[in-house]
């Protein structure tokens, strides 16, 4: 799709932000929610009752319904139509200070032979670190290459107010969830 190529990283960040927005309504605890990032115009063209015709974004992400499907078999498994310009996903996560790297690797060490019970042991060992953060990762891609990663932390008793409305970003944050978004185009 040529006008896909007009898309910039901050109309991918702007649509990600709505995302963001979408699942800040939803409890914590809830399943991966994967959106589809349709060009607005378009949407509104072929579902004119479906966009605000105030909303001035470029990009509109679009909820899809993946039922109990887990995220691995979700992302192995999808497919877009043409007028998809892009993709995101936002998840639930345990962030981890750098020096709990120690622990982890303590937990899972003793069962490299078996990945499974590994992931298990690595699991536990961070939902059971006393400086374990919730948090929700957004990540999104567009066809043309655009990438980006945003973290939005779960509140505490001890945080700013507004903490959960403060999305962060890392060039280095979610590649291998970046890489898998960008698979299924």
């Amino acid at each position: 799709m040529n006008d896909a190529l007009r898309f910039s990283q901050a109309d991918l960040g702007n649509a990600l932000a709505q995302c963001a927005g979408y699942v800040a309504a939803s409890p914590w605890g809830s399943p991966a929610t994967l959106f589809a990032l349709v060009p607005t115009a378009v949407l509104a063209q072929q579902a004119p009752g479906v966009v605000d015709p105030d909303d001035d974004s470029v990009l509109s992400p679009v909820v899809q319904e993946s039922g109990d499907v887990d995220l691995e078999t979700l992302l192995t498994t999808v497919s877009w139509p043409e007028a998809v310009v892009g993709c995101a996903i936002v998840n639930e996560i345990t962030v981890l200070p750098p020096e709990a790297e120690t622990t982890l690797d303590d937990a899972f060490e003793p069962f490299l032979a078996d990945p499974d019970a590994a992931d298990a042991a690595a699991l536990d060992a961070a939902h059971a670190h006393p400086e374990r953060r919730e948090a929700r990762l957004i990540a999104g891609v567009l066809r043309t290459g655009q990438r980006l990663a945003l973290l939005s932390l779960r509140a505490t008793p001890d945080d700013e107010p507004g903490i959960e409305s403060d999305l962060r970003t890392h060039p280095s944050l979610a590649p291998n969830v970046l890489d898998a978004l960008a698979s299924t185009f």
